[in-house]
């Protein structure tokens, strides 16, 4: 629906903010004189302590626009008097030091923590006679992003800094303390409604990637014969197979081997014609391209090896969902050594040991030693237990499952396509209201 404009509008006298209400005003921020606090740089453990515990947040507590302070790691014991400035409530959570997209990203603490402690790459920031709410949504709009590209600086292209000086020039367009309140409340009601249909729409992405996993797994442990006769496969994860199949282990079909990362003080081994793969490029997809290369000399001198397309990767480790997914060459490449590199002997099609592992993935992630990630190693991936049927029936549910799993991707790309749409009108309703291009002063609370 549309909303209302203010009865009069005046220039702001800054170009790129345009008109705004008669009666606001634009105000610098060093003019509101914002109380701008940083933490200090201390050592954490990796793991989330429980409440109480003394430690200190990450900057990913401000990465989906929100305060999140479970984005936090224990503070070793011997750096806790070190801990400075601890989370205070209605104050801006902000990053001064990050990539280009996500430097100024901002959260609003609502609560005090006084077992939560900044590091030295956020600021606590609190602005004098605004109210917290309208400042948190002030740095949800692009003329605060705007105001954050045009301010930052650094030596590297993928991370930047913003200066404490340049932040306090920032332009904030300013109600009255009453009105402030009132559009706050206005885009809590609205921007609530928009996230419960937000997180309806990721529900069903949920849904329908469970739906294709469960179709995945179905064709892979299973096949595609319903009358097939079944047997138990003797491992505990598969359950039944059709009773023709064979359970192995995946070293017995395959060639297993890891990559290596050339000396980073060598210039000549890098920037050469080499995709290199790192585990983050391994994402159940073919692999063409890479962020980096090495040279033919990289090859010659060290224990990097070329491998062939139809090659599958495996990450051994790292953060996150990355260890344990699988990805195929399509290129010659090269991998580091936190790839596993899996060629397949005749009886396997490796499209299938690929959907296979993609089947496998949960369990895959419950093997590993005993470290904060788990860690694969290339006796893991030998042990594990696959299943290999006849290889024209490998080639068989190879052919079947890509026309269905297309259907999902393109119901999931729908629905994705939704979402951007309904976070770009989230984007928009909270730009208009803080910046007066909409008058949401009588609007009642019904309001949709």
């Amino acid at each position: 629906m549309s909303f209302p404009k203010y009865p009069a509008y005046k220039n702001s006298a800054v170009e790129w903010l345009g008109n705004i209400p008669t009666h606001w005003k634009v105000l610098e921020l060093r003019r509101l004189m914002p109380e701008i606090e940083s933490g200090v740089s201390v050592n954490a453990l990796d793991n989330t302590p429980e409440d109480g515990i003394p430690s200190v947040l990450k900057t990913s507590c401000v990465y989906t626009g929100y305060f999140r302070p479970e984005e936090r790691k224990e503070i070793i014991q011997e750096d806790i008097i070190r801990a400075a400035c601890p989370v205070k409530s209605g104050r801006l959570i902000v990053s001064r030091m990050n990539t280009p997209d996500l430097v100024g990203a901002a959260g609003l603490s609502q609560e005090s923590f006084n077992y939560v402690f900044l590091p030295d790459r956020l600021w606590q920031v609190k602005i004098n006679n605004i109210d917290p709410k309208f400042a948190y949504y002030w740095t949800q709009t692009q003329v605060y992003r705007d105001q954050v590209k045009a301010a930052c600086s650094g030596t590297s292209s993928s991370m930047q800094n913003l200066s404490q000086d340049k932040f306090l020039s920032f332009i904030l367009p300013v109600p009255n303390n009453e009105e402030q309140k009132l559009i706050a409340d206005f885009l809590d009601r609205e921007t609530e409604k928009i996230d419960i249909l937000i997180a309806e729409q990721q529900r069903l992405i949920e849904l329908l990637q469970e739906k294709r996993q469960a179709v995945i797994s179905h064709a892979v442990t299973k096949g595609l014969n319903p009358d097939a006769p079944m047997k138990d496969s003797g491992v505990e994860w598969l359950g039944q197979v059709p009773a023709h199949w064979s359970v192995g282990k995946l070293g017995y079909y395959t060639v297993t081997t890891t990559g290596s990362t050339p000396d980073r003080n060598n210039p000549s081994y890098w920037n050469g014609d080499i995709p290199w793969v790192k585990t983050g490029e391994v994402m159940y997809q073919d692999i063409y391209e890479t962020e980096e290369k090495i040279s033919d000399l990289a090859l010659q001198q060290t224990s990097c090896s070329l491998l062939q397309p139809g090659t599958l990767l495996m990450a051994l480790y790292g953060q996150g969902v990355t260890r344990g997914r699988v990805g195929m060459l399509a290129v010659e490449a090269a991998c580091n050594q936190a790839c596993a590199a899996i060629t397949t002997d005749s009886r396997i099609n490796p499209r299938f040991l690929e959907l296979f592992l993609t089947k496998a993935y949960e369990h895959i992630r419950s093997l590993g030693n005993e470290t904060t990630q788990q860690n694969l190693n290339l006796d893991f991936v030998r042990k594990l237990e696959i299943v290999v049927p006849p290889f024209a029936e490998q080639e068989s549910i190879v052919d079947f499952l890509p026309e269905k799993l297309r259907a999902f991707e393109s119901l999931v790309n729908d629905v994705k396509l939704e979402i951007d749409l309904l976070q770009e009108r989230r984007s928009a309703l909270i730009s208009a209201a803080v910046t007066g291009q909409i008058d949401v002063r009588g609007l009642a609370e019904a309001v949709a």
